[in-house]
């Protein structure tokens, strides 16, 4: 008969002979200190192998370091019917006393500048009002309004408008705190140089009177610069609006084809910033958290703001465009518009708005019938959504289960769909939710643009290096991009 082994319980005692024993009859393999053969009790001449080894050991290439790291930046929002009347307690709040308002010749006959404006008197407070700001501005457009607020010498700026309005309120902001800055110092390459904005700017109050740019939440403001025939801007943290006041009464004077346009820009930043490349695939990662993109790439937080505007759009844009009485709606779609701006302003935008830029700057004549101005103009939104069902055709490959979630956004059922036809689906319910909105140019044609211009469209978006790095499935080498986005020019030319 065996007798049964009875397990006991080492002590205390027995547990450190134990681990003793294993450290002596196991040094030097198992010990993770000393089993280190660089570890400081192991005195050693290096060895030729060493050397070599040290000598051949692979360079690290900066430029090619994935980015491990994203960042959150969005203004202070305040969303309410009627909050634009507080505006004169913020300015006070904050301790201004000198105020620079920015508008445009429409806006400032609206009530949105006449409640600004009593806000400001009503709490003591001096201002200058600053109106000839362009719709879509251009570079000279932009340096005139510098001009404008340099020697007034502002300790704050007030934005009353659409995105134009805004976006040419923070370039003043800009280049009032770096008066001897030239006007490219701060562009993004590689049409400027680049250069952060290494300080904190005045305080600015954005009430946006469109529900499209979303320019209320983010650090970016985009003009055309003339000489290089194409779009560009300046994009930093440090832009974006100290407050942005969304009113929706604010909104209820647009024209139904500005409601349109501007919800098609809505559409778009929450489509790329859904779709762009994810944020730990961007290469260079900044040598310091200074010069991290405001555009960053897809991330868990954008995310969420990205797909959430992109539900809100595709069902409250129709019935705020057809109705000019639905004012659920027209709330529901500036909402939409700064929840986007915020996502879009974290993650950024890729091809659509990338394109769009040169199809505005070198806009063969087409003058928009919804906008009251007295030159050619393809409003930012039309620009940015003509080549929308050609590009996610183009970038579903790079994550088919991202665009089958657009797609179903869309109200397609998509439990029978192969993911090999998400772009091809995404694509179609994209055409036909255009073709539906009514109004819609059909393509490039519409605009007045013939297969001809392909070619200067193609040159006017490769210097869009800032959105383009985040678009998914686009090549590197630069023929190769050429000829794809030559290819997404050409198919975007009707559909």
């Amino acid at each position: 008969m065996v007798t049964p082994a009875i397990r006991v319980a080492p002590s205390a005692a027995n547990r450190a002979l134990n681990l003793l024993r294993t450290v002596q009859y196991t040094h030097p393999p198992n010990c993770p200190c000393h089993s280190n053969p660089n570890h400081h009790h192991h005195h050693k001449t290096p060895s030729m192998m060493n050397n070599v080894r040290r000598h051949l050991a692979t360079p690290v290439d900066p430029s090619r370091e994935k980015e491990y790291a994203f960042e959150m930046a969005a203004s202070s929002i305040r969303f309410g019917p009627g909050s634009t009347k507080e505006v004169g307690m913020d300015f006070k709040n904050m301790g201004a006393k000198r105020v620079c308002i920015v508008t445009d010749s429409n806006v400032t006959k609206l009530d949105a500048m006449k409640q600004a404006v009593e806000g400001l008197t009503k709490e003591g407070i001096e201002f200058t009002i600053y109106d000839k700001t362009r719709t879509e501005p251009k570079d000279s457009s932009v340096k005139e309004a510098i001009d404008f607020a340099k020697p007034y010498k502002p300790d704050a700026f007030l934005a009353v408008g659409g995105g134009s309005v805004i976006d040419t309120a923070k370039l003043m902001n800009l280049y009032t705190a770096y008066p001897e800055a030239d006007f490219l110092d701060f562009v993004n390459a590689p049409l400027g140089k680049g250069r952060p904005v290494d300080k904190p700017l005045l305080p600015l109050v954005a009430v946006p009177t469109t529900a499209g740019t979303g320019s209320e939440t983010t650090g970016t403001a985009i003009f055309d610069l003339v000489s290089k025939k194409a779009k560009t801007g300046i994009a930093h943290r440090n832009l974006k609006p100290t407050l942005g006041i969304c009113d929706p009464l604010n909104t209820r004077t647009m024209p139904s084809a500005v409601h349109a346009a501007s919800g098609l820009d809505v559409l778009c930043h929450s489509l790329e910033s859904w779709t762009a490349i994810p944020y730990n695939e961007r290469t260079p990662r900044p040598t310091n958290p200074i010069n991290r993109p405001a555009y960053q790439g897809a991330n868990p937080i954008s995310d969420i703001f990205s797909l959430h505007s992109l539900r809100s759009t595709v069902k409250y844009l129709p019935r705020a465009v057809r109705d000019p009485e639905d004012h659920e709606a027209q709330s529901q779609m500036l909402l939409a518009a700064t929840l986007a701006g915020i996502g879009f302003g974290n993650a950024g935008v890729h091809l659509c708005h990338g394109m769009s830029y040169p199809i505005s700057s070198q806009n063969p004549g087409y003058k928009h019938t919804g906008y009251a101005v007295d030159h050619p103009i393809i409003p930012h939104g039309v620009s940015v959504a003509v080549t929308a069902p050609a590009v996610f055709k183009f970038t579903a490959a790079s994550n088919p289960d991202r665009h089958l979630a657009a797609a179903e956004a869309f109200g397609v059922d998509i439990s029978n769909v192969k993911r090999e036809s998400a772009g091809e689906v995404l694509g179609n319910a994209i055409a036909e939710f255009l073709a539906k909105l009514g109004d819609q140019p059909r393509g490039l044609k519409d605009l007045g643009f013939k297969a001809s211009d392909i070619d200067g469209l193609v040159e006017g978006t490769l210097p869009q290096r800032r959105v383009l790095m985040l678009a998914p499935n686009l090549s590197e080498e630069l023929q190769a991009e050429k000829g794809e986005l030559r290819r997404l020019l050409e198919e975007s030319l009707d559909y």
